[in-house]
């Protein structure tokens, strides 16, 4: 059990039957009244933020998270299979739970599956990808200031915005937390 007074940016808790991550803390003591713990605390499961306060006294269990290495195998239209990479067993996911989190992950790239009792809740792909733009309009200089983009599909089938000199057929590397264009590969 940890008790409010001690909560840290990051750490996992379960509150009220939820799974949370601490976001920010701030430890406030009032002129007037008793100390108390300002909280924001994420959803770990449905990614719902809340901000509350606590006295420093409350305690709660810690929630341990288990991330575990597994490769993406392939996509069967209904769910992504996934091969634990230490003992082989395959399960699968439907589509509709992890898909935002599967669009810049090619068949066979490794990813890390999140779970907690034994469930898992999502998963984390790589931070950094290289992907290969298979379809873009040419980009045409003219009345930009600088920073101009336009629309591009990668491999996978995802919507990226890439600067106006990159073409069809180029490797790009991607941010998988954003979404956003990093470099030419």
């Amino acid at each position: 059990m940890i008790d409010a007074g001690s909560f840290r940016n990051g750490m996992t808790l379960e509150i009220d039957g939820k799974v949370v991550q601490i976001i920010e803390f701030q430890h406030v003591k009032p002129g007037k009244g008793a100390a108390f713990v300002r909280t924001k605390y994420k959803d770990i499961i449905n990614g719902g933020v809340v901000e509350t306060s606590f006295r420093p006294t409350d305690k709660y269990p810690q929630a341990h998270i288990e991330r575990s290495d597994m490769q993406y195998l392939y996509n069967d239209g209904d769910a992504y299979n996934f091969m634990n990479n230490e003992t082989f067993d395959q399960i699968a996911l439907p589509v509709g739970e992890i898909e935002d989190s599967m669009k810049f992950v090619k068949e066979n790239e490794n990813v890390k599956m999140l779970s907690y009792k034994g469930k898992i809740f999502s998963v984390e792909p790589p931070l950094f990808v290289e992907l290969v733009i298979t379809a873009t309009e040419p980009g045409f200089k003219g009345d930009t200031a600088q920073g101009a983009t336009k629309p591009a599909t990668v491999e996978t089938g995802a919507q990226v915005n890439v600067p106006l000199f990159v073409n069809e057929g180029e490797t790009i590397q991607i941010d998988t937390r954003t979404g956003e264009y990093m470099k030419r590969v």
